[in-house]
């Protein structure tokens, strides 16, 4: 007789919540097809799934912090704080794209059920990631949240750009996974198991006398998971996707995504290797080290927000890699709170990008931006704030994130490493102060000063440009909830952190 797993239901019930949402939303649009229902209905049970997963999501973080770790389906799901926290966070920022994306897709005219179950599937693969405790878990998660992506990148079928964003996403993302995938198979082949606790016990009990074929396996699992968090030297594909892809999901990208993958990459490395720091935490020096460079010098290089966006995640994944290098629980801790702060940074960055784009989303000049805090006061403060916060300004959680990464590096005698972040963080700075610039200076006297024409005219200009400043829109109820959302908890993580630092204090563990 086939002998089946135990299954504690509770244990995974935020992945129900979100694959049925999904699957109810393809099953209703097929119901109601064109009917005018269609998106009021995909959207109530969208939320529905949302919030069902938040509150399971809640009920586990109370359970396993009283009664200890949960294991399920033969040891392959592992719940336990470090996986609810950031299943959490990927929660949260699903929340937030789907609340922008309202707004875009009526404005974009695009097929919004098939958007919603997208995003959704693909907030079910994160979710699985946090808590797979066993590599094969992991590359189904890692699959179950690409290909969802791959579509919602290239969604805006009229758009060029878009297109060419899904196509280089699902190239590179196919080759990531192909790596991924040959590092479990040599994993495997080195200790005889693909479970996370499973290769722990073999290498505490057994001595390799010829590693070379587990250090291979590990190599190849930090660069597929490297794609994911755009680490360079795998971020290639991160501007031109950034830029492509329909801003709302740039939102999710950027905060679900990365959160996704340095959960698989925190717990595999941490959970399965502790015994092989030596080996892999020079890889992540080295990984973390050239993140912070590409990201930081190309941010400063950009003259599309979105690019510049784009270096600038890949910069913060540089902070992330720093503090997880260390290899301490601090260190972990420090990667979490980081996480956590930078998701309510950068869903309120791109969802000024969303409100302020044209029809077409098409251009997003750094030059369309200027004059904005004097024509729309709000807007602009807000952008001027999330562009200090991801600085590393005081008084916002980007500094506080940025210190203790500092800090957990500086305790574990990483000084090189810590200078390294602090030119990192200058370099970026000029970067964000050029863009909180240009929204703060008038174009009209910019365009005095170099005897030009006003900057407006040549913002709106062509190809459905910028509607910083040649359109009234204003902004829909659900873009205002995320931006005052956003610049509440970017604050509030900044002048009264210390509830967040010690959830995510409870949540750092290394096994």
């Amino acid at each position: 007789m086939t002998t089946t797993p135990s299954v504690d239901w509770l244990a995974i019930a935020p992945e129900l919540a979100l694959g049925g949402a999904a699957v109810l939303v393809v099953l209703m649009r097929a119901i109601l097809r064109q009917h005018k229902a269609a998106m009021p209905v995909a959207l109530v049970v969208t939320a529905i799934g949302i919030l069902t997963a938040g509150a399971m999501l809640a009920w586990q973080w109370f359970d396993v912090r009283d009664n200890g770790t949960i294991t399920t389906l033969n040891h392959m799901v592992r719940v336990d704080p470090f996986g609810v926290f950031l299943g959490i966070v990927v929660v949260i920022a699903t929340a937030l794209a789907v609340l922008v994306s309202v707004s875009y897709l009526r404005r974009e005219e695009l097929e919004g059920p098939e958007y919603l179950a997208l995003m959704l599937f693909s907030s079910l693969g994160m979710v699985i990631m946090t808590t797979a405790n066993d590599l094969i878990v992991v590359f189904l998660a890692l699959e179950i949240l690409s290909i969802p992506l791959y579509v919602l990148a290239a969604f805006d079928r009229r758009r060029l750009s878009s297109q060419e964003a899904g196509i280089k996403y699902f190239v590179l993302g196919a080759f990531s996974s192909a790596i991924f995938l040959y590092g479990i198979a040599l994993v495997y082949g080195a200790t005889g198991s693909t479970s996370l606790t499973g290769i722990l016990q073999f290498l505490a009990e057994h001595t390799l006398f010829e590693k070379g074929t587990l250090v291979a396996g590990m190599m190849l699992l930090l660069v597929g998971l490297g794609f994911k968090v755009a680490a360079a030297p795998f971020h290639t594909w991160t501007p031109d996707v950034y830029q492509g892809a329909p801003s709302p999901v740039t939102t999710f990208m950027a905060s679900a995504t990365k959160a996704a993958g340095f959960a698989a990459l925190i717990r595999v490395f941490a959970t399965a290797f502790p015994l092989y720091r030596a080996d892999w935490r020079p890889a992540v020096w080295v990984l973390a080290v050239l993140t912070l460079a590409v990201g930081s010098i190309g941010a400063v290089l950009q003259t599309d927000v979105k690019r510049l966006l784009a270096y600038s995640s890949i910069a913060h994944a540089g902070y992330v890699l720093m503090a997880f290098q260390v290899g301490t629980v601090k260190g972990v801790e420090a990667a979490l709170f980081y996480l956590f702060v930078y998701t309510f940074m950068v869903a309120g960055s791109f969802a000024i990008v969303t409100v302020l784009s044209a029809h077409g989303d098409a251009d997003h000049s750094i030059d369309g931006y200027r004059g904005l805090a004097s024509r729309r006061p709000v807007l602009g403060s807000l952008f001027v704030l999330f562009m200090l916060a991801q600085a590393g300004i005081p008084l916002t959680g980007g500094f506080i994130a940025k210190i203790e990464v500092f800090a957990a590096a500086a305790d574990a005698k990483e000084y090189v490493l810590v200078v390294i972040g602090a030119l990192a963080t200058v370099v970026a700075s000029f970067a964000y102060l050029r863009v909180s610039l240009a929204v703060a200076t008038n174009p009209t006297d910019a365009a005095g000063a170099a005897g030009d024409e006003p900057v407006a005219a040549s913002a709106s200009g062509g190809g459905g440009g910028l509607a910083v400043l040649t359109s009234a829109r204003r902004v829909d109820v659900c873009t205002g909830l995320v931006l005052l959302v956003a610049a509440v908890m970017t604050l509030v993580l900044g002048i009264v952190p210390s509830t967040f630092v010690d959830w995510a204090s409870h949540a750092g563990f290394l096994l």
